[in-house]
């Protein structure tokens, strides 16, 4: 492949960008669930929110902070028994979805809440005042309010995601990273690395210009 044969390198490009997809789809699906419920929660419990609780408040933020300074790579090796209890296997990428879903749900749980913290107080305020239970305050209001934002904020995280898949790949998890590291770099073949970092940037391009469509109609809404 260092002659610059496309066609050569296809197949294995076809195989690693299904490895990606596999484990961005997998772990963002996950994450998108976990992370938007753990914000809801964290927003809520805020003091002088809508149910405020210190402890539950105090618990979530914690953990949050725990894990969000950790870097990926060391993230996914310290939890490698976790991964074999869950997947059967540490390696591979369906193995790589769970550092992922850890990494990309404290992510989400703090866009999330950003977010909804963003939301006029008065609106919430008048909808407390009309006899609205704390819940319907909450996805009636608090949340539409902010989705705009939020589905911005949603779009960074997937692009990140695709970032820590090509970390995934230096510690077995496969996918586009896997394939520039080993098939790339070690084998000094610097077409394929180009050719790999073309489609990264490709890809991250037309996630973040959906992203960006979808926001403005959702705010336009």
């Amino acid at each position: 492949m260092h002659d610059f044969d496309l066609a050569a390198l296809l197949p294995r490009l076809l195989g690693a960008l299904g490895d990606t997809a596999l484990m961005v789809a997998v772990s963002f699906l996950a994450a998108a669930i976990i992370g938007i419920l753990l914000g809801l929660v964290l927003y809520a419990t805020r003091r002088g929110n809508l149910a405020q609780n210190r402890v539950v408040s105090a618990v979530l933020n914690f953990i949050v902070n725990i894990v969000r300074p950790v870097p990926f790579i060391i993230l996914a090796v310290s939890i490698i028994p976790l991964t074999r209890l869950i997947i059967g296997t540490s390696i591979g990428p369906l193995a790589a979805t769970v550092p992922l879903t850890i990494v990309a749900s404290v992510a989400i749980a703090r866009v999330a809440e950003s977010n909804l913290v963003a939301v006029d107080p008065g609106t919430v305020e008048a909808g407390t005042a009309m006899g609205a239970s704390p819940a319907r305050v909450l996805f009636t209001i608090v949340i539409p309010e902010a989705l705009g934002p939020l589905t911005l904020g949603l779009t960074y995280i997937f692009v990140a995601l695709i970032d820590a898949t090509a970390v995934a790949g230096a510690i077995g998890g496969g996918g586009l990273g896997y394939l520039a590291l080993t098939y790339g770099y070690q084998h000094f073949d610097w077409f394929t690395v180009l050719v790999v970092v073309v489609l990264l940037i490709v890809i991250v391009q037309l996630v973040q210009a959906l992203g960006n469509t979808i926001a403005k109609k959702v705010m336009h809404q």
